[in-house]
């Protein structure tokens, strides 16, 4: 991205100066449920995204119409943000449903900090207050949830790497578990599959992005990050309430709180943080349901201490994935930054020929990864824009590879023991100060692993 998207940014605001979420669509066969959504960028352009949700066996509550209604609303309130994003316009009109001007001051912070790297990658200068003006044009109220929820039923989003296989296996015979994909990869199917669940105790739903958006992409409208797991969330919570599923356990670990920039604050996992779990529990207790518990249950824990847990279960070394380049090919593509951080981060608990054997290759002796290495361990001044680890945990795990490695060193190992004063002494593994929101039952079972 260069400063002249900065520019572009600057003459789509003339062009395209509204963005309208028009209305959305509910229709309901023996198969599941299916919502179509409908924006309009300036009436010049037509979206219409769609969600499938996939009713198997284990729909539990019949919503009505409008509960059913409030949910896929909150849903769209998300998804639009991609489509947004494309000319980024002035105003965004909501027909709908009402909003309070408290809850268009909580979209607007989820718009700009969710969007936060994509002006930053961008060069797009704004701020909270100016950047969009959001417009309710509708006087109808949203109806809150009134079902019950059994409290011993967890939704469990699983996402293909080490942390949901972490969650799954931690709390599957405690609780009554529902493993939850949208749009599943082979290696979520793969994991809970290992985790002994067949494909009726399995949610899944499926989400297709309008032709039109990537049309737009190629004819160079703006593009960038959006806040995947904040959708991922309202998702979920639509699933619980389908499914009577008191607690949804996400899986965003405490370092998912530290900027990827620290001069500007830019996080690439905004919608993985602390602040954004604890802005949506608050929003959905008082706007669709008091009795729907959304947390992560590994927040107390850094990366370093869940690939401490994740190495117990070695029936899942070659399932796992977390590489985005191999998403499609379900691999490891072993030139990317996330590919490099898994295997740094299990590199002091699985041994070097396991690790070389899931990932194809040493990645510690592949110089061409050189720089992602830099920013990873703190060396460059802003981490890689990737779901990885903080640059503490980085350098503790390098400084336990290295006692575990003899001479002669792979290159980026031997490289980084040539530095001095670069590594941090701080050992992050397990948070007391009650930055989470686990109930005492969850808190103890994840402590009890950590000293198993």
């Amino acid at each position: 991205m260069t400063k002249d998207n900065n520019y572009k940014y600057n003459q789509f605001r003339k062009k395209f100066t509204s963005f309208t979420f028009e209305e959305f669509s509910i229709s309901e066969n023996e198969d599941g449920l299916k919502i179509v959504y409908l924006f309009n960028l300036s009436d010049v352009y037509f979206f219409s995204p769609t969600l499938t949700i996939e009713k198997g066996g284990l729909f539990a509550n019949k919503l009505s119409a409008d509960e059913l209604q409030n949910l896929a609303f909150q849903i769209g309130m998300v998804e639009l943000i991609s489509y947004w994003k494309a000319a980024c316009p002035q105003q965004i009109i909501i027909k709908p449903y009402s909003l309070t001007e408290e809850q268009i001051d909580w979209w607007k912070k989820l718009y700009f900090k969710g969007l936060g790297e994509f002006f930053y990658l961008n060069s797009i200068k704004t701020d909270q207050d100016s950047f969009v003006e959001m417009i309710s044009d509708s006087s109808r109220d949203l109806v809150k949830i009134r079902q019950q929820f059994d409290d011993r039923r967890v939704l469990i989003p699983i996402g293909g790497g080490k942390d949901s296989t972490v969650t799954l296996e931690l709390l599957k015979d405690q609780f009554n578990c529902i493993p939850f994909m949208l749009n599943p990869g082979k290696a979520s199917l793969d994991l809970v599959e290992i985790a002994g669940y067949k494909p009726e105790n399995i949610f899944t739903v499926k989400r297709t992005i309008h032709p039109g958006l990537l049309d737009l992409n190629k004819k160079g409208f703006l593009n960038g990050h959006t806040p995947f797991s904040a959708l991922l969330g309202f998702i979920a919570v639509l699933v619980a309430a389908l499914t009577g599923s008191k607690y949804i356990a996400l899986s965003n670990e405490s370092s998912a709180n530290e900027p990827t920039d620290a001069e500007s604050g830019v996080n690439h996992q905004y919608s993985k943080s602390f602040e954004f779990e604890t802005d949506l529990r608050m929003y959905v207790e008082k706007y669709i349901s008091g009795e729907i518990e959304y947390f992560s249950f590994l927040r107390p824990l850094s990366e370093y201490s869940i690939a401490g847990i994740f190495s117990k279960y070695p029936q899942y070394f070659r399932a796992f994935r977390s590489c985005n380049a191999g998403s499609k090919s379900n691999s490891w593509c072993g030139n990317c930054p996330k590919c490099l951080f898994a295997y740094i981060i299990l590199s002091p608990f699985i041994d070097r020929e396991e690790l070389v054997s899931v990932f194809g290759k040493d990645l510690y002796d592949d110089r061409n990864l050189l720089n992602f290495f830099k920013e990873l361990a703190g060396i460059s001044e802003v981490k890689p824009f990737e779901c990885v680890g903080t640059i503490d945990e980085v350098n503790l795990s390098l400084k336990e590879a290295l006692k575990k490695h003899s001479p002669p060193l792979p290159f980026l190992l031997n490289f980084y023991s040539t530095l001095s004063g670069e590594a941090s002494d701080n050992n992050p593994k397990f948070e007391e100060d009650g930055h989470h929101f686990l109930n005492p039952e969850f808190y103890n079972l994840l402590k009890q692993a950590l000293s198993d």
